[in-house]
């Protein structure tokens, strides 16, 4: 999209039921639609119907460095290349609202082949408070996007990529959450190929309820010969 040009929704009520409503929304920006979204609503129902997968055992988030110290440890190593010096400090750079703690993060001097998952501790950085739950879905929607396409690329670390974006992007919320609070992101990537890569995720409370599952597909370009070495 344009952010200098203002952007036109349309909704349809596609349906409206006595439990479950949908609405579809259409973006529109000079006269074409840039996102299409559907979303389900569900009045609040109790079901003796339950059972959820168990969060992995990792550990807390005070034990953990951030990525913004993570990323300053690699930029002390005289051994690093500058172009990944670069790359590095252009991530530094951004200006992120997360608060984000990987629990593997990958060793930037290796570009051997890595199991496609990964796990961060994320929260939205201030105070957000017990407000309308919409707003924590929304916020939870922002931060299930950073980095979940990349980990498709973890088994292809030896490749420079062209291009990757987003096809589509499914959530579904199960629990009440805050995001102002540490959630673990599990992310996985169950396949890639055709040039498209398929990731997984589910975000966690701190307790262990699972409270959203992601899903995404995305295009993956890359260069074909592979990336020489980091040293």
């Amino acid at each position: 999209g344009d952010p200098k040009v203002p952007v036109l929704y349309e909704v349809e009520r596609t349906r409206t039921g006595k439990s479950f409503s949908v609405r579809s929304v259409k973006a529109i920006q000079h006269g074409k639609p840039i996102f299409i979204c559907q979303a389900s609503f569900q009045l609040s129902q109790g079901s003796p119907v339950q059972h959820q997968f168990t969060m992995p055992a990792v550990p807390p988030p005070e034990e953990l460095l951030t990525q913004e110290e993570l990323i300053q440890k690699f930029l002390q190593n005289p051994n690093l290349a500058e172009r990944y010096r670069k790359h590095l400090n252009k991530i530094q750079a951004e200006d992120v609202p997360i608060d984000i703690k990987p629990v593997n993060p990958p060793d930037v001097f290796c570009s051997e082949p890595q199991e496609s998952k990964q796990l961060f501790w994320v929260r939205a950085r201030g105070y957000i408070g017990e407000t309308d739950m919409k707003v924590h879905c929304c916020v939870a929607a922002y931060i299930s996007d950073y980095a979940f396409l990349g980990t498709a690329l973890l088994p292809h670390r030896q490749y420079h990529i062209k291009f990757m974006v987003s096809l589509d992007h499914s959530m579904w919320f199960h629990a009440p959450f805050r995001t102002d609070h540490w959630m673990l992101y599990e992310c996985e990537s169950p396949w890639a190929g055709g040039c498209r890569g398929l990731v997984q995720g589910r975000l966690w409370r701190r307790d262990g309820v699972l409270a959203v599952t992601c899903a995404q597909e995305g295009v993956i370009r890359v260069e074909q010969t592979p990336n020489q070495s980091k040293l």
